[in-house]
């Protein structure tokens, strides 16, 4: 069996482009699809695509970790960066979608079998609407989008409406700050779990552990990226310092990104983009080099439906597992344009039983939204004086 030409489809979801990848081989009707989203990057991405598929065309498509090494270290650039390990991660994804196919059996199953019966997941306020997301500050606006996540069947939910900041942080900001988490736990009561996301928006740890300290009695399962996960001394510090589970690593792009981290216990919740890290194969090294330090697997996801299958296969084989995130809600023909295995009970995703990733995109659908210019809400991140500060 021999990879035959990667190809890309590009679908314009609103606020991103998700990058859909299809490795083809000589097996008439055998193929695979992963993905390579990254915003803002969507034609970058399809450019990597292109240039390293000329490094796996006329391999066998099972021996997984070859073409995967083969993409790593024949591109001379060593790391890749965020779009070289995108590039990678989907065309991997798709691999391991083409080997569950041709042994006719799920790819949970290939990496180890399953080790629970149910994958427990969170979502966004909106339900992953984009403008819902980011767009949530006031205390009254986060109450009311939590109610409705509830109404859904959520039994977690995360929350991002810590104000653009830059060294240090205002009392007015992290009173409102606080007021929205404070007024959500009060209004969905102790049995739904809060997430907060800093989205890496402190530039110090003392601006970080003033919000974090501000909502110490919230019951919060994590809070997330209180800075860029760039510093390892800061992270450590924070993580010492803050009476709630530190959660980070999105940004990461390998295992190597991730070891130091682990090695100094920055994090109680490693949270690997399987879209970004190199796909199954590294995330399965991360996740290992967490269980050996104690720390638990929360994927990064808040991108398209392939990435959410391909998180799902993961999550259902991986010990330290946690809870996984998720945005269904982004588009309302979310599931037109890929069908697939997802399926949510009481706020679980029910394990899939079909080969491979168990999904086929629609290209009709798909062609319906076409590539366009994605909107930066990163534009908006200034603080008062004007000062571009971290989206």
């Amino acid at each position: 069996m021999k990879i035959t030409a990667v190809e890309t489809h590009v679908v314009n979801a609103e606020m991103r482009n998700w990058v859909f990848v299809r490795v083809l081989t000589d097996q008439d009707g055998l193929y695979g699809w992963g993905e390579a989203t990254l915003e803002w990057k969507a034609q970058a991405i399809v450019g990597a695509v292109r240039d390293l598929a000329p490094l796996v065309v006329g391999l066998d498509p099972r021996d997984i970790e070859h073409a995967a090494r083969a993409m790593r270290k024949h591109g001379f650039w060593q790391p890749l960066g965020v779009v070289g390990m995108t590039a990678v991660s989907g065309i991997e994804m798709a691999l391991w979608d083409i080997l569950g196919k041709s042994l006719g059996v799920p790819v949970w199953r290939l990496l180890g079998g399953k080790v629970r019966d149910r994958v427990p997941v969170y979502t966004h306020l909106g339900m992953g609407d984009m403008r819902a997301v980011y767009g949530s500050m006031s205390p009254e606006s986060v109450v009311e989008r939590g109610r409705k996540v509830v109404e859904e069947g959520y039994r977690a939910m995360k929350v991002v409406n810590v104000p653009y900041t830059h060294y240090t942080a205002t009392p007015r900001d992290i009173d409102t700050f606080a007021a929205g988490i404070v007024a959500l736990r009060e209004a969905v009561g102790e049995e739904i779990e809060i997430m907060v996301d800093f989205h890496g928006r402190c530039a110090s740890t003392g601006a970080a552990l003033a919000y974090i300290d501000a909502i110490r009695d919230c019951r919060v399962m994590f809070v997330e990226e209180p800075i860029l996960s760039v510093d390892v001394p800061s992270m450590k510090r924070i993580a010492e310092r803050s009476p709630i589970p530190i959660a980070t690593g999105e940004r990461l792009t390998s295992a190597a990104d991730f070891a130091p981290f682990l090695a100094e216990r920055c994090m109680t919740v490693a949270q690997p983009d399987l879209c970004h890290c190199g796909g199954f194969s590294e995330a399965r090294r991360i996740a290992a080099l967490a269980e050996v330090a104690g720390v638990g697997i929360a994927p990064h996801n808040p991108l398209g439906p392939i990435a959410g299958v391909a998180a799902l296969h993961f999550d259902v084989a991986t010990p330290n597992f946690i809870i996984q995130e998720e945005m269904t809600g982004a588009v309302p023909w979310y599931f037109e344009v890929v069908r697939g295995p997802i399926r949510r009970v009481d706020g679980f995703w029910q394990v899939p039983d079909r080969p491979g990733l168990g999904v086929e995109v629609d290209l009709a659908v798909a062609a319906k939204h076409p590539f366009a210019p994605e909107p930066n809400p990163a534009r908006e991140a200034r603080i008062a004086d004007g000062t571009i500060v971290d989206w």
